[in-house]
C-alpha cells in the first residue's frame, strides 16, 4: 500500500478497528507507512476470541489456537470449535462488515478497477468470492500462505465435513479469482495441483520484501563478540537443536571468540529448555516483542543472523517475510531448514548463505568455525552490496501495480 500512488494505484483500504478486534500483538509504529491521502475505512467485527480471553484468561493465541498446551477442557473447546464451526477461520465474523462497507461505497456511486484480498486469515477470500459474485469485480486473491496446506492444518481436528467445506472453499477462491498471487514458487505448485481448472499464467509469485527506508541506519555489529541474532516467533518445531549444539562446540574450541545468541520476539518454553540444554542459557539474550523499527535496529547490531524453517509438511514454499529484511541488513544468514527449498534458493541467488540441514551437525560447526575465524581478523562481517534490490517493496508494488491493471 505504501507505494501503490506512487505507481498509478490509488488504494481504498478496508479493515477492522483495531479497538473491536482481538489480536495476539498490535505494531502501531507501521501506521506511519500509511501514506497521507490514502484512505482506510476501519470496521467493527465479531470475533470469538474475546471469550476465549475471559474465560481461560490466557492472550489471543497465535495462528488461531494453535501451538499452545491446551490442558483444560475450555481450551479444547474452543480448539474443537475453531476448527468445526469458524471456516475457515474465526476471523469469519468480520466478512459481514467489509461487505458491508463495500456495497455502501458502491452505493454512493464509487467505481473500482479491483479489489485485491490479502490473507491469511483466509476467511478473506470469501470477501472477494461474494463481491466477485455481486458485481463482477475484477478479483486477486493474494494468498501469503498456503490453507488447507498449512503446516499446523492438522492440529485443528477439523472433523470430515469441516475439512471438506474448507477444501471446497480454497478451491473456489482458487478457480474463481481473475489472478492468484503468493510468495513462493512451491506454493504455486502447491496451488496449481488443486483443480483441473487452474493455469500457470493465473498463479503469480510475488513475495514479501523489504522496505528500504527501514535500513538508512548504519550497520554496528559488536566488536566484543560474535552474535547471532534471531527475530520472529520460533519454536522447537524449528529443530535448532544440532546448531545450537554447534555453537556450545564452537564456543568450546575458541574461548577468546565469545558467541552470543539472540532471540528478539516469542521463545517457546521448549525451545528455552534445548538452549539450557545446550549449556548457553548464559550466552543467550531474550527480547520480547518490540515494535518493528526495533527489530530492525537489532539486526543492524549483529554480526550474524538465524533464520530457521519449520520441520513440517510442505515447508519447501515456507519464504518468511525477514528473510528479505536480513538480506537488507547485509550480514551472513545461518539458515537450518531444507536443501533446495525457495528459502535455500533465494539465499544462494543473493550470496547470503545456503541453507543447513536440520541434522547437519557437522557442516554447521564448520560453518562456525569459519565465521570465528573471519571474525578474529575483523568483527565486521557485513557482506558486501547484495543481489536483493528486486526484493524492495518499491520494486515488488511495481510488479503488484502491474497486475491489478491488466
Amino acid at each position: 500500500m505504501k507505494h501503490l500512488p506512487q505507481c498509478g494505484v490509488e488504494p481504498t483500504v478496508i479493515t477492522v478497528d483495531p479497538a473491536q478486534g482481538a489480536y495476539p500483538v498490535l505494531d502501531y509504529s507501521l501506521e506511519a507507512d500509511i501514506p497521507a491521502g490514502v484512505r482506510v475505512i476501519r470496521t467493527s467485527t465479531f470475533e470469538p476470541f474475546d471469550s476465549y480471553k475471559k474465560l481461560t484468561g490466557k492472550q489471543v493465541p497465535f495462528g488461531g489456537f494453535v501451538g499452545e498446551s491446551k490442558t483444560s477442557l475450555v481450551q479444547r473447546l474452543f480448539k474443537f470449535v475453531r476448527g468445526n464451526v469458524f471456516i475457515p477461520d474465526a476471523r469469519r465474523g468480520w466478512n459481514a462488515y467489509a461487505l458491508r462497507a463495500v456495497a455502501d461505497l458502491l452505493a454512493q456511486g464509487e467505481q473500482f478497477d479491483a479489489v485485491l484480498t490479502s490473507s491469511p486469515p483466509h476467511s478473506s477470500q470469501l470477501i472477494g468470492l461474494e463481491l466477485k459474485r455481486r458485481y463482477g469485480l475484477r478479483w486477486l486473491a493474494d494468498m501469503r500462505d498456503p490453507w488447507t496446506d498449512i503446516y499446523y492444518y492438522k492440529e485443528l481436528n477439523h472433523t470430515p465435513p469441516a475439512r471438506w467445506l474448507d477444501a471446497r472453499y480454497e478451491r473456489q477462491v482458487l478457480e474463481q479469482a481473475d489472478a492468484v498471487l503468493v510468495t513462493s514458487p512451491n506454493t504455486k505448485r502447491l496451488f496449481l495441483g488443486k483443480s483441473p481448472r487452474l493455469t500457470a499464467d493465473k498463479i503469480q509469485v510475488v513475495p514479501n520484501g523489504y522496505d528500504e527506508a527501514d535500513f538508512r541506519a548504519p550497520s554496528q555489529p559488536p566488536t566484543d563478540a560474535l552474535l547471532i541474532t534471531h527475530t520472529g516467533t520460533i519454536s522447537e518445531t524449528y529443530h535448532i537443536e544440532q546448531l545450537l549444539a554447534a555453537c556450545a562446540e564452537c564456543g568450546r574450541r575458541h574461548p577468546d571468540v565469545p558467541i552470543r545468541l539472540r532471540f528478539v520476539g516469542k521463545v517457546s518454553g521448549g525451545l528455552q529448555a534445548q538452549i539450557e540444554q545446550a549449556g548457553l542459557l548464559g550466552q543467550t539474550e531474550f527480547i520480547p516483542f518490540v515494535p518493528h523499527d526495533e527489530s530492525v535496529s537489532y539486526l543492524l547490531r549483529s554480526t550474524v543472523l538465524l533464520m530457521a524453517i519449520p520441520d513440517v509438511a510442505n515447508n519447501f514454499g515456507i519464504l518468511p517475510g525477514k528473510v528479505f529484511e536480513y538480506l537488507a541488513a547485509n550480514k551472513p544468514i545461518l539458515c537450518v531448514g531444507p536443501i533446495g527449498s525457495d528459502a535455500d534458493t533465494l539465499l544462494e541467488e543473493c550470496g547470503a548463505g545456503h541453507a543447513l540441514p536440520y541434522d547437519g551437525y557437522p557442516v554447521m560447526l564448520a560453518q562456525l568455525e569459519t565465521l570465528v575465524g573471519q571474525w578474529r581478523l575483523n568483527p565486521n562481517l557485513d557482506l558486501p552490496a547484495l543481489n536483493h534490490a528486486r526484493y524492495s517493496r518499491r520494486a515488488l508494488t511495481a510488479r503488484l501495480a502491474e497486475l491489478v491493471k491488466q
